[in-house]
């Protein structure tokens, strides 16, 4: 067993006086929120170097209508601008990949079929069942279904949130991404898709086992709420 799972088993011994045959469920949204916490300061250096090179996209226009007959030349200027402002056309996507081996992992963890923690409940739904489990049991008004059906109305809530937040920033901010001074092949479609993108999480918890779908619900939740924050 993983050391992230010990810990986990763990903080569920602790909370079993609390949380009762709950205490699993409860461990794994509170271990995943203090994963979050822990890799937050990554978040706040995407967000610093994101804001970084929006406040640079001005002077990268010029530069463009400067250079517009000379790539090379454009090329050379936008590196050199970032050189001069210290600013890393990277800087607001390295700390934000450096987060995804810690979330891929935890996710291993809590959809592994070996793990111990599935064989415990949420109040009637096992950890370790998936919806289609739940729907073929007592139905969507059973026990089990009710559980999912809180899941996807926090989801669905969260994802509404997320739509109307991305729907402002982009009116707010219309300009297709650049790297070198050229815009990002592809960026204009995806800016389009990009609002609706939140509301995939609906089909991750119903496809997923349950104490992967509470981390994904968790991550979710938190995600929007860190970003609400350092991108307001």
């Amino acid at each position: 067993m993983s050391v992230f799972a010990t810990l986990v088993e763990h903080l569920a011994d602790l909370l079993q006086p609390l949380l009762g045959a709950s205490a699993a469920a409860g461990a794994i949204v509170l271990f995943t929120a203090l994963v979050r916490l822990l890799v937050h300061p990554l978040s706040r250096a995407a967000a610093r170097g994101q804001k970084a090179r929006t406040e640079l996209q001005p002077k990268i226009a010029e530069l463009r209508k400067k250079h517009a007959k000379n790539p090379e030349k454009l090329q050379k200027a936008v590196l050199a601008l970032h050189a001069e402002e210290k600013v890393s056309p990277l800087s607001g996507c390295l700390p934000s990949l450096c987060q995804l081996p810690a979330f891929f992992l935890l996710y291993h963890l809590f959809s592994n079929t070996t793990n111990p923690l599935l064989t415990h409940q949420l109040f009637a739904a096992p950890l370790g069942d998936h919806w289609a489990d739940a729907l073929s049991g007592d139905g969507v008004f059973g026990g089990a279904g009710l559980v999912y059906v809180g899941l996807f109305a926090l989801v669905a809530c969260v994802a509404a949130f997320n739509f109307r937040r991305t729907k402002r920033m982009m009116a707010a901010n219309p300009a297709v991404p650049v790297m070198d001074g050229q815009p990002v092949p592809g960026m204009g479609a995806m800016s389009k898709v990009m609002p609706f993108m939140s509301f995939f999480t609906l089909f991750t918890v119903a496809v997923v086992p349950l104490a992967a779908a509470l981390y994904v619900v968790t991550s979710t939740t938190w995600s929007a709420v860190e970003r609400a924050a350092l991108y307001r």
